[in-house]
């Protein structure tokens, strides 16, 4: 399947979340006390990983659109859509809906986001952005 997208406009979003992960990996590096006892680490990480995962999303949903795969309901749905549609792995959209799910406590529960989780995130979970891109790059050279 030869998916109809505007590649400049998707290829924009992967690009600012490499942006966003080399950042992110600058983060990483922090010792955990370092990283807890600035605010400027915390609040970074935050708003980096949350626009990250709005550019997923915004990918998501476009790649959807322009290819009338139907309409997704939630962030959620958009990921499912794409599984069935044979665009992602089951395995990454697993991962993806986790982020949702985290960008959604951020942007909606932000008072109960705990940095320790942000610093887990950072030290265990920044790979599955880079296994996104190169499924969806894979897809978009097909």
């Amino acid at each position: 399947m030869t998916l109809n997208i505007d590649y400049d406009k998707v290829f924009q979003k992967i690009e600012f979340i490499k942006g966003n992960l080399a950042k992110l990996n600058q983060l990483k590096k922090i010792e955990l006390e370092d990283f807890l006892n600035d605010f400027r680490n915390t609040e970074s990480c935050k708003y980096l990983l949350q626009t990250s995962i709005e550019a997923i999303i915004d990918i998501c949903n476009h790649i959807i659109a322009r290819n009338n795969l139907g309409k997704p309901s939630t962030h959620a749905d958009a990921i499912r859509i794409l599984v069935k549609n044979n665009i992602i792995s089951q395995e990454i959209a697993a991962q993806l809906v986790k982020m949702v799910k985290f960008r959604n406590r951020i942007v909606h529960l932000y008072f109960e986001v705990d940095n320790l989780t942000l610093y887990d995130i950072l030290q265990n979970n920044l790979s599955d952005f880079d296994k996104f891109i190169d499924e969806i790059t894979g897809k978009l050279a097909q």
